[in-house]
């Protein structure tokens, strides 16, 4: 029989398909068995010596905090993940539950293995697999012809979370495209913006928890979801245990943050703003405020700052939070009293609203009216958290970056996106090409999950990805057969987190800078391959003129390079060959040559600073002219002293932002450059039948990442809708009762910006999900809630849901029996009858997809996604 006369079935037919051979890969296309302990009914151990298994140190990408881990090798297999010690923000062999799962996704039976072409209509599953250099040259021959009509802007790359900006970067600017999209609107550009226009020069904090004496919390859950959280959550712990620091927190859910807080407030969704905005007039009230700090550093100074909290009582904020005013009141002095080693701080619980954008710089105020910023115990900033091409070089030459702008990347009606770093703003990214907005030849994505974890996901996202008229050319690089790689051309099977190099840099509990080597520790499954390796092979066929970028070699020659600075001697006194190898053996390197920048806006400037510069008498802003003629602020006389100050327009902590104010104002947003709240436009006279509906994280998931590993998906693999209890009573609903959820447009308003009009409507309905009740009283009653990162349609067993055999074979006009031409199936594995959550063995199934009812709904200036703002309706079914 002739093999080629088959197209095989199933993920699990990869491992034996040939090159030109054809494979159908579809949506839930497992076969359910009933669920018994291994398919065969054996019974398996697997013997594991770690005293003779390799340790080699790398960085965890299960999730966005990339902690360091060792890992331990036999047989090329990973059998064990734990902490690395050196890592400042590990310090332990501790690791969370991501963590830990490392271990499954390297022998994952569901990887993708070889290079695919698509053989049928887009979105078929009909896939050739091809040769490596047969992708390449077709990846390659398209960016050309992009280049070559004089738009290279017409090549995208759309990435998740990636942790090779550097490789990438270089990639487009090779090629001279801007186009790099990113989902940080979807994540936290609300956070990282307020930072900036606050501190000037940061976008994440680094509170010094430790020494921390009271941590006032809006909605950020790092005991389960936060960025650094876990290592957040040890020096919480350890400030509490040690010397009495209270945690407070303000959420609409009972988080496992809220439950193991101190106290926990439930406002009202979206008045985080106002409450702070309170608790600041009472510190103001009351004179519990640094003086001396806000005199010298705050602008626009305290009378205004007075004058303008006046109207914000704790009574105007219990009006619209909930929160009883005696509570605001009390809340605020004591935090205020605990001054300056005190924290308070957000996370998307605050940010991710319509109004988000000042609800976290009225959080982040607070800090320096009681003057926490930069204290020990305090709101810290002031480290490296980037790979600077001065300290971690690139090898040479070094493309220029691209001067092109286009509004897919750069969105005019979103102005504050791309003001400090690329945030972009992602979730409009399919609607423009709809709209005709930007044009594309050439669309790249990157461990992206767009289908499954956009806004409108699985309806605008899918539409676009479907039309090759507005997509033409789409090559996808993932681990796993996702949604995304449903609807690409090409899938170029990538290399794990475990198999690939990567230079990787995150902000320092310790604050002090650090940085960790990413280095495979074992070798990828069949074909797959590191997408910076992918990349750099797709440079060196492109004209003479963007190879000549890309003739260093290999990604691990990039990072070789990348560490060329760094030392040769280990803190233990062994000493290395280079940078390179230090990186290679203890995976960490920290700089404890600089003092922890506590006061770091106090720091005098140097005499050659000084040289040549000027003191603008009314605003005490020093200036100097640079080599190329342009003058700059450098620092600030305050006190009689020349420091350096915040790196703000203003050189203080600006309260006033004057470049909103004008921002806004050209495109006709009322705004006066103060973090003045404003209650999100739709929220106003809620209807008694209409709710609020929140999504969260647990702890075992990332949006995109973690369904497809089973032992994290057996943890949670269900999302039912969180009720509270008072309200289940009025509508009729006990735990475990089934209703429909349904989601509605948010309505226009005098609020809305003009430009924000094609997301707004009448509030007709966005779509409708049937879901499981749970009844708690740990919720706002006005609200219900649902957890993202499950209802996958696509990406393997443990993330769909289905027990089956892996390898399915099917032949046109053959009986399934012809399989046995193609010899025996592979041994079983423990996802053949184990998935027991399986709806056809009797299990809750994969939840669903919470994401595909929400609205498009950037908020304006920033553009963040409002995720937390949808009016939604409950009908018992």
């Amino acid at each position: 029989m002739d093999r080629r006369g088959f197209i095989r079935s199933g993920i699990g037919s990869m491992a034996g398909l040939g090159l030109g051979e054809t494979i159908l890969l579809t949506p839930n296309a497992a076969g359910a068995l009933n669920y018994r302990p291994l398919a065969d009914g054996a019974r398996r151990k697997v013997k594991n010596d770690y005293r003779t298994a390799r340790r080699t140190t790398s960085v965890c990408l299960n999730c966005s905090t990339v902690c360091g881990i060792e890992a331990f090798v036999q047989d090329n297999k990973v059998i064990k993940i734990r902490g690395n010690p050196l890592d400042p923000n590990m310090g332990s062999y501790m690791t969370c539950a991501k963590g830990q799962s490392g271990p499954t996704i390297n022998d994952y039976p569901e990887r993708l293995l070889y290079p695919l072409k698509r053989a049928g209509a887009r979105g078929a599953g009909l896939w050739q697999r091809i040769s490596w250099e047969q992708a390449y040259n077709e990846v390659a021959e398209r960016i050309k012809a992009s280049i070559a009509s004089g738009h290279p802007e017409r090549v995208a790359l759309h990435q998740g979370r990636s942790r090779i900006d550097a490789e990438i970067n270089r990639f487009l600017s090779a090629i001279g495209t801007p186009v790099q999209l990113n989902h940080r609107a979807l994540c936290s550009s609300n956070k990282r913006a307020a930072n900036y226009v606050s501190l000037g020069e940061t976008d994440w904090e680094s509170i010094d928890a430790e020494r921390c004496r009271y941590f006032l919390n809006f909605g950020a859950n790092f005991y389960e979801a936060h960025q650094g959280g876990l290592h957040l959550v040890s020096r919480v712990v350890k400030a509490r245990f040690d010397h009495g620091a209270k945690l407070v927190t303000f959420d609409v859910r009972l988080s496992n943050t809220a439950g193991r807080s101190d106290e926990w407030h439930q406002p009202f969704p979206g008045t985080d703003g106002a409450v702070a905005l309170a608790m600041a007039h009472v510190i103001v009230r009351e004179n519990e405020i640094d003086h001396e700090f806000i005199a010298n550093f705050v602008q626009p100074g305290l009378a205004t700052i007075r004058d303008w909290l006046a109207p914000c009582t704790p009574a105007w904020a219990a009006g619209l939070s909930g929160i009883a005013a005696r509570d605001i009141e009390r809340l605020a002095l004591e935090f205020a009293r605990k001054r300056p080693a005190v924290a308070a701080f957000t996370n998307r619980g605050a940010g991710a609203h319509y109004n988000g954008f000042n609800a976290e710089r009225a959080v982040i105020m607070l800090n320096a009216l009681v003057g926490s910023i930069a204290r020990p115990g305090g709101y810290c900033y002031g480290l490296e958290e980037k790979l600077s091409i001065s300290r971690y070089p690139q090898p040479l030459p070094l493309p220029p970056a691209s001067k092109i702008r286009t509004d897919l990347e750069d969105p005019p009606e979103w102005p504050l996106a791309n003001r400090w770093q690329k945030m972009k703003v992602g979730q409009v990214v399919y609607d423009y090409l709809r709209q005709g907005r930007a044009k594309l030849d050439v669309y790249l994505s990157y461990t992206l999950a767009s289908p499954m974890t956009w806004p409108e996901g699985r309806s605008t996202t899918v539409e676009v990805l479907l039309d090759e008229k507005l997509i033409p050319f789409h090559a996808c690089s993932d681990v796993v057969y996702s949604e995304m790689a449903h609807y690409a051309d090409l899938i170029l099977p990538d290399a794990s987190y475990l198999e690939r190099w990567g230079m990787d840099i995150r902000n320092n509990m310790e604050l002090q800078h650090f940085v960790t080597l990413r280095q495979p520790v074992v070798t990828p499954p069949g074909e797959a391959r590191s997408f910076a390796d992918v990349l750099f092979e797709i440079g060196r066929r492109l004209a003479p003129e963007q190879a000549k970028y890309f003739q260093f070699g290999s990604h691990e020659d990039f990072v070789r390079v990348q560490c060329s600075k760094l030392p040769a001697t280990g803190p233990d006194g062994r000493q290395f060959k280079d940078g390179f190898e230090y990186m290679k053996h203890y995976g960490v390197y920290v700089d404890r040559s600089q003092p922890k920048p506590y006061d770091v806006f106090q720091k005098p400037l140097s005499a050659q600073q000084l040289d040549g510069s000027r003191v603008d008498a009314a605003s005490g802003v020093i200036y100097r002219t640079g080599d190329k003629g342009k003058e700059s602020a450098i620092g600030l006389s305050a006190g009689g002293k020349a420091v350096r100050g915040f790196a703000t327009p203003s050189r203080k902590f600006e309260v006033h932002a004057p470049e909103v104010a004008l921002v806004a104002g050209t495109l006709g947003i009322a705004d006066d450059g103060m973090p003045t709240f404003a209650q999100v436009p739709w929220h106003r006279d809620l209807p008694k039948d209409r709710f609020i509906l929140t999504t969260f994280k647990w702890n075992v998931h990332t949006q995109g990442r973690t369904a497809s590993q089973k032992y994290l998906s057996e943890i949670v693999h269900d999302n039912p809708m969180w009720i509270n209890a008072a309200t289940a009573k009025k509508l009729g609903l006990k735990n475990g009762d089934l209703v429909e959820l349904t989601t509605y447009r948010p309505r226009s308003g005098a609020a809305s910006q003009p430009a924000q009009q094609a997301y707004r409507g009448t509030g007709e309905k966005i779509g409708s999900a049937q879901l499981r009740v749970f009844v708690t009283r740990g919720i706002h009653p006005r609200v219900v809630a649902v957890s993202n990162s499950l209802g996958w349609i696509s990406g393997g067993r443990a993330a769909e849901g289905r027990s089956g055999r892996r390898v399915e074979v099917a032949a046109h006009g053959i009986a399934p029996d012809a399989a046995k031409a193609f010899g025996p199936a592979p041994e079983p594995d423990d996802l053949n009858a184990g998935v027991w959550w399986d709806k056809k063995n009797g299990g809750r199934g994969n939840g669903v997809n919470i994401n595909a009812l929400l609205p498009i709904n950037p908020q304006p200036l920033v553009g963040m996604q409002a995720w937390f703002d949808t009016v939604c309706s409950l009908r018992k079914v």
